[in-house]
């Protein structure tokens, strides 16, 4: 090797020592953009938003409960054959569904309810083909001590767990609640929960963020991330939240599922067409960094 090779192979390798982030930023992603019913269009039915879904480009829906779509536990075998089928024309992934199902009461009975209705989910989600059940935290009841109800959740959650790895599918658990989702916590709780079947959906809150950065947080969960909610995109231009970071984030752990949109916003149809549009621009925008 000539001086000069090997001082260019020197130097090449020293960059690289000294900025792995930088690698990581350059490997492609893998996911794509889906979306939650929660809650652009809420107020449509199963075939308009997988109409719209396949006209813009989304891969992916998670069903969340109580919208119109209508895809709850209630539904006959014959209607799941049919919602199966309606996913299968379209060529959009059901991702599973986004129930309310939650384990922090301090009331063992509300509890036992919740486990129940989640294993109704996990076998709706089963039938039609998905891959996870979206349950939550909601936070601490006031005057419960913290670090017992993160066991308690986290107890609940293997029994959810254990039905789900039966039934090969999913639980996910909505890093959400006042208190519940500060990553730290979230982690106290899978670290209680240690089955196999149950991760996070990740769920961009303004706690993530520290010193502008969500790297810290990331690296706390990311050995359970299963989903990924994502909000305003614009945040990211504000200072509020670092998509862009977040994304390269996700590339560089080889994350392959989706990041889904979830905006508290409600619209018609036409409108909700076109804001659709405009946030898959902007989300290829930043996850190309």
């Amino acid at each position: 090797m000539n001086t000069l090779s090997r001082r260019a192979f020197l130097a090449a390798g020293a960059a690289a020592l000294a900025a792995p982030h930088l690698r990581a930023a350059e490997v492609a992603a893998k996911f794509k953009l889906g979306l939650v019913t929660y809650n652009v269009p809420a107020n449509w039915d199963l075939p308009t938003i997988l109409k719209v879904c396949k006209e813009v480009g989304i891969a992916a829906v998670e069903c969340r409960t109580t919208h119109k779509h209508g895809v709850e536990p209630a539904l006959s075998a014959d209607a799941r054959k049919e919602v199966k089928k309606r996913f299968a024309d379209a060529g959009v992934v059901f991702w599973g569904c986004g129930s309310v199902c939650e384990f922090h009461s301090d009331k063992p009975e509300v509890v036992k309810k919740h486990i129940e209705d989640c294993k109704a989910f996990v076998g709706l989600v089963h039938d039609l083909g998905g891959t996870g059940v979206k349950v939550r935290p909601n936070g601490v009841p006031k005057g419960a001590d913290e670090q017992k109800t993160f066991e308690q959740i986290g107890k609940a959650l293997q029994e959810c767990g254990k039905a789900a790895a039966d039934a090969g599918v999913e639980i996910w658990v909505e890093v959400h609640g006042a208190i519940t989702q500060i990553p730290k916590n979230m982690k106290t709780i899978m670290d209680a929960c240690g089955h196999k079947a149950v991760g996070v959906t990740w769920n961009s809150n303004p706690p993530d963020v520290v010193n502008k950065s969500v790297a810290d947080s990331f690296a706390l969960l990311k050995p359970w991330l299963k989903s990924c909610h994502i909000n305003d995109l614009d945040n990211d231009a504000k200072g509020a939240y670092p998509y862009r970071e977040l994304f390269k984030l996700l590339a560089g752990i080889g994350y392959d599922r989706y990041t889904l949109i979830e905006i508290g916003k409600t619209y018609s149809v036409e409108e909700g067409t076109e804001y659709l549009k405009k946030y898959k621009a902007r989300w290829e925008q930043l996850v190309k960094g």
